[in-house]
């Protein structure tokens, strides 16, 4: 007992020294390299740049997209497996969410597209890497297509195919119920990670979205991926398209769907495979999406 109490010390040090360093390198991630917060908020005025957060100093541009329940913020714990020093990383938030929740908009896919580019133009990035989370994942499809040549590579984790998310009136009806009801948001964030999690999980994923957005842009975007379809537009597009699912998402995101509804448009097309992950492996295994981020990207350098 005296040998564990003289450890005791020496054990809370390093605990302290560990915490300290992860704050530090936490701090170093969330801010440029001149040490300032990159965090930018739009203007007034219909051509408004984007809201978003800029980190790293590489050559290799990217921009990089959210989910319809959540903004920018979903990518935080991945930000120190991200390399900073070979890459440019722009986290953008759509009109409606996060530092753009005061612009509003269409909410259409060509805008969400239009908006994207026009926020790299803003930074002088012709060609550039794309990354996108379920919904945003139709939207970097898309813009693949749209930029013309533009973009390099795309990373689409656990995305809404090209054609849309198919839904019916009773399917529809419960995506709906999200945007107002509590409950049918954590049934659905329940859903999304395979049934597995506990309460806490659900509850600090419910409070990630409902600070995320608004419900008009909710409403706006939910119009958007179930009622687009722009197969036919991407078909045959060779840009390097890495598709990331989680093993235990809804039945759409999975590998073997997303294969069969990606494959025959993008001939480029790779599937990597989450194990331990429903729909949002950002949040539930970070480093192992990082490291699919950056091997994907690389197959358009």
């Amino acid at each position: 007992m005296e040998d564990e109490i003289k450890r005791a010390p020496a054990a809370l040090t390093r605990r302290g020294l560990l915490q300290a360093a992860l704050a530090v390198g936490l701090a170093s991630c969330a801010s440029g390299p001149d040490g300032k917060d990159k965090g930018e908020v739009p203007a007034a005025g219909d051509q408004a740049l984007l809201g978003h957060v800029r980190l790293g100093t590489g050559p290799e541009p990217v921009i990089v997209l959210h989910e319809w329940m959540g903004d920018h913020t979903n990518y935080d714990l991945l930000l120190p497996f991200l390399p900073m020093d070979s890459h440019s990383w722009i986290f953008a938030d759509l009109r409606g969410y996060g530092l753009s929740k005061t612009m509003t908009g269409t909410y259409s896919l060509e805008e969400a597209v239009g908006d994207a580019l026009r926020l790299m133009d803003h930074y002088g990035y012709r060609r550039f890497h794309v990354v996108g989370h379920s919904m945003s994942g139709m939207i970097a499809q898309y813009l693949a297509k749209k930029g013309e040549g533009r973009v390099k590579s795309v990373v689409a984790i656990s995305p809404v195919p090209a054609s849309g998310f198919r839904a019916n009136a009773e399917v529809l009806a419960k995506l709906k119920a999200i945007i107002d009801d509590d409950e049918a948001a954590k049934a659905a964030i329940l859903a999304r990670g395979g049934t597995r999690y506990g309460r806490g999980w659900i509850e600090r994923k419910l409070a990630m979205t409902r600070k995320a957005t608004t419900k008009p842009a909710m409403l706006g975007y939910l119009g958007m991926f179930t009622q687009s379809d722009v197969a036919d537009q991407v078909r045959g597009l060779t840009v390097p398209l890495t598709a990331v699912c989680g093993e235990y998402d809804l039945p759409l995101y999975r590998p073997d769907s997303i294969k069969s509804l990606l494959g025959p448009l993008f001939p480029n097309l790779e599937v990597a495979v989450s194990h331990e992950a429903g729909h949002y492996s950002m949040l539930e295994t970070p480093p192992l999406l990082a490291g699919y981020i950056e091997k994907g990207l690389a197959r358009g350098v």
